[in-house]
């Protein structure tokens, strides 16, 4: 039986956490199981230990705050350790929907895509501030110019990765992850698609994102990524396996 694995990062979301385990969907492929894999960014409060008791099935844990761009290459890291045919990474905030987790899998199942992302404004948006949401129109439109191609979400907190997507995907940066990672992707060549999700925006806890924090770190990692030669291992990995057959 195939394997997906879903990863939330996640730092001091124990109002929170326990939620989105309990709604992820266990049982919803006859050829694939699901597990559950919390990434620990640092947490000072109970985060691991509700985490553990909504069943989760295993823990990573940094011993101070990394970042969340850290955790997330974390968590595909170990996902592809554990065996994952699909890695799924979802918000520990419980502002996305883990139930349509089998929604955002389906195209790679099918084999149309390698990594999708779960579009807030192609589907639904509840509580957005303004300012959240024109900073998200600035950064998606960013990426879409430098891609060459129209996307809807760039600063989605829910994504599926094929297993090839997982090992190849680079994170260059410890802050945010949600840039980089689809420039780095979709240059190597990868298939992207965005499905609608429903999203409301979360009533408990306090997002890391400050507006300040948040410009000096990803538009210097963005220029940084764009000035990489994007090369894909996984190409590199199958031709050495199939001189061996």
């Amino acid at each position: 039986m195939k394997k997906i694995i879903v990863f939330l990062p996640a730092h001091n979301e124990e109002n929170s956490i326990q939620e989105v385990i309990q709604r992820i969907p266990k049982a919803f492929h006859t050829n694939y199981k699901v597990e559950v894999l919390v990434i620990d960014d640092g947490s000072k409060d109970q985060t691991v230990q509700v985490a553990k008791k909504a069943g989760a099935d295993h823990i990573r844990s940094f011993q101070q705050n990394k970042g969340l761009g850290a955790a997330v290459r974390e968590g595909l890291k170990v996902s592809v350790e554990l065996g994952a045919d699909i890695s799924v990474m979802i918000d520990a905030d419980n502002e996305y929907p883990a139930d349509e987790i089998p929604e955002l899998v389906a195209p790679i199942i099918s084999e149309e895509a390698d990594y999708v992302m779960g579009s807030r404004f192609k589907g639904t948006i509840k509580g957005m501030k303004l300012h959240r949401r024109l900073g998200n129109y600035v950064f998606t439109l960013t990426q879409s110019i430098l891609l060459r191609r129209w996307i809807y979400d760039g600063q989605s907190g829910m994504r599926a990765f094929s297993r090839a997507a997982a090992m190849d995907a680079e994170i260059i940066h410890d802050y945010n992850y949600a840039q980089v990672v689809t420039l780095n992707l979709v240059r190597k060549g990868f298939r992207m698609r965005e499905i609608p999700i429903r999203y409301q925006v979360r009533t408990k806890g306090q997002s890391f994102i400050k507006f300040k924090a948040y410009l000096t770190s990803v538009i210097p990692a963005i220029y940084k990524e764009m000035k990489r030669k994007p090369e894909r291992k996984t190409f590199n990995e199958e031709l050495t396996e199939n001189q061996f057959r």
